[in-house]
C-alpha cells in the first residue's frame, strides 16, 4: 500500500499587488460619511432610529452603529435603508446635499393625524390660524428677493 503525500505549493517571493491601470474618475470629496448622511436622511424623513430599526427588520443599537460609523454597510443593508427610507441607493451613497421628499416627513403627517382627531370646529381654527402664519411667511419672503 502506498501512501500519498500533500505537498502544499511552494511560494518563493512575497507577491506585491500590480498598481492598476483604471483611469478611474475621483469620487467627489465630501465631509459627511455614509454613516452620517444615513442618520440626516433618516432625520429629514421624520423617523426615530427604532422606527427605522422596524422598517428594516434590524435592532435599534444596529442602526445607531451603522449611523455612527462602528459598522460598514454592506449591499443588502443598503438596500434595507433606501427601501425604508424610500429614497434611491444613490441618494444614500452619494454626498449630493438634502434629499429631495417625494412624500411629507413622518412628523407632518403625525401632525395630521392628531388634527383629523380633533373636532371640526377646532380643525377649522387651526387650519386657518396655519395659512394666516404661511400666507405672512410668503408676503415677507416676496418682500426679501
Amino acid at each position: 500500500m502506498q501512501t500519498l503525500l500533500f505537498h502544499p505549493p511552494r511560494y518563493t517571493a512575497f507577491v506585491m499587488p500590480k498598481p492598476s491601470k483604471l483611469k478611474l474618475m475621483p469620487l467627489p470629496h465630501s465631509d459627511e460619511s455614509t454613516g452620517q448622511r444615513l442618520a440626516r436622511i433618516r432625520r429629514e424623513r421624520g423617523f426615530t432610529q427604532i422606527e427605522l430599526a422596524e422598517k428594516t427588520g434590524m435592532v435599534q443599537t444596529l442602526v445607531s452603529d451603522y449611523e455612527r460609523g462602528k459598522l460598514r454597510l454592506n449591499a443588502d443593508t443598503i438596500l434595507r435603508f433606501a427601501t425604508a427610507l424610500e429614497i434611491s441607493t444613490d441618494a444614500l451613497l452619494q454626498p449630493s446635499g438634502p434629499v429631495e421628499s417625494k412624500k411629507p416627513s413622518r412628523k407632518v403627517l403625525r401632525r395630521l393625524e392628531q388634527i383629523e382627531a380633533l373636532p371640526l370646529g377646532q380643525q377649522t381654527t387651526l387650519l386657518r390660524t396655519i395659512d394666516t402664519l404661511l400666507e405672512g411667511a410668503a408676503a415677507r419672503a416676496a418682500r426679501r428677493a
